[in-house]
């Protein structure tokens, strides 16, 4: 772990079941190091070390993890995996049980709100803020016009 910075996350729950949880979530994942009060994990490639710190201190949805997806049905995953025992917010964004925060977003967002044409990127904006879970197929007939 030299010369590296990583996320440090506090929890209020087992280290051992948040990884296990991530695990069954995160299939391209893997366990680095854990005892009972910290760990280290590898989640899609992204590393972060946890601490098992009690209740003092809560996640807030200022900081979340982007998973971009390639497809609807990636998206359909993380996203039923994620709310399980978690909260729905606005947007593609989803509180897990453990109170993390992640954005689950179709890789093609970025050029729909991000088009030259402000009509077409104000469609796919708006489309997007009346969602929760986000929909390829929508966004895109939204920025269509369709």
């Amino acid at each position: 772990m030299k010369n590296k910075t990583l996320p440090f996350l506090w929890f209020n729950k087992d280290i051992k079941t948040v990884f296990k949880f991530y695990r069954s979530v995160f299939k391209k994942s893997k366990v680095i190091e854990v005892d009972s009060m910290s760990g280290h994990i590898q989640l899609n490639g992204l590393e972060f070390l946890a601490f098992n710190g009690g209740k003092y201190y809560q996640f807030s949805p200022a900081i979340s993890f982007y998973v971009p997806c390639k497809t609807q049905k990636e998206i359909d995953y993380y996203w039923d995996q994620l709310k399980k025992k978690g909260k729905i917010l606005q947007c593609g964004w989803i509180t897990d049980q453990f109170g993390v925060t992640w954005q689950i977003v179709p890789e093609i967002l970025g050029d729909l709100l991000g088009d030259s044409n402000q009509e077409k990127a104000g469609r796919a904006h708006e489309a997007m803020m009346g969602m929760k879970k986000l929909d390829i197929d929508k966004l895109k007939k939204a920025h269509q016009g369709k």
